[in-house]
């Protein structure tokens, strides 16, 4: 190439740059070489972050595992590449290898009120206030998420369905349980209970997510506004 300045990555056309192709696309859109130059961030004058990891990994024979081995001092050699940029990649490289090693978590199946309760329990089990939580399932019923919604005083607690669904949609659940305590002990609903579960349900509806169940929950029990068939 003549020794007109070369276009540095944020110069070139979006649909080539790594960071707004991983954005677009999706992170398995894109190569190797162009993953570790999001680590590195730049190059040098003479070549981009994309041309440095291309030959960083041609001289690795194409291999990331062959680049995770090497040192810091190694990776230092190449013009564009410091200690702090090699840092990041032996890091990132190394939490990919943990990765690889780390048992596979099952996710907990919640196909029951008595599970999600035993679930549950744990968390709301002896609280002094109320709390509001919603747990975000798959197709099958696997958990995908949990939190808390809203926490209140010993009867209230104010509960906000955007974020209901909000967190949902971001997660692409396919259901959700809902899930609050009495403090008081008190196992049936209020009529505000009941008012705020059919909102829910609605709502949900016009998203195309199902609320599977709404437990009510003590430390001596529960209620299940599904198996009461509130909820169908």
């Amino acid at each position: 190439m003549s020794n007109l300045h070369k276009l540095v990555i944020r110069e070139w056309s979006e649909a080539d740059r790594p960071r707004e192709k991983l954005l677009n696309l999706g992170r398995r859109a894109l190569s190797d070489a162009e993953l570790l130059a999001i680590l590195i961030g730049s190059g040098s004058m003479d070549e981009s972050a994309v041309e440095l990891c291309r030959r960083i990994l041609a001289d690795a024979n194409n291999s990331l595992d062959t680049v995770s081995k090497m040192e810091v001092y190694e990776l230092s050699q190449y013009k564009g590449i410091g200690e702090a940029k090699a840092i990041s990649i032996i890091a990132a490289l190394e939490l990919a290898r943990r990765k690889k090693e780390a048992p596979v978590e099952e996710k907990k199946i919640l196909n029951s009120s008595k599970r999600v309760y035993d679930f549950m329990k744990p968390i709301l089990q002896d609280l002094p206030h109320e709390e509001f939580w919603t747990l975000y399932l798959n197709t099958g019923c696997k958990l995908l998420d949990q939190q808390l919604i809203g926490r209140g005083g010993n009867d209230f607690t104010p509960v906000d369905v955007r974020i209901i669904l909000r967190n949902a949609l971001a997660i692409k659940a396919h259901s959700i349980v809902l899930i609050h305590n009495h403090p008081s002990g008190t196992l049936q609903p209020s009529h505000a209970d009941r008012i705020l579960t059919q909102k829910i349900v609605e709502a949900s509806k016009i998203m195309d997510i199902t609320v599977n169940d709404h437990l009510i929950f003590t430390d001596n029990g529960y209620y299940s506004f599904r198996d009461e068939d509130i909820i169908n």
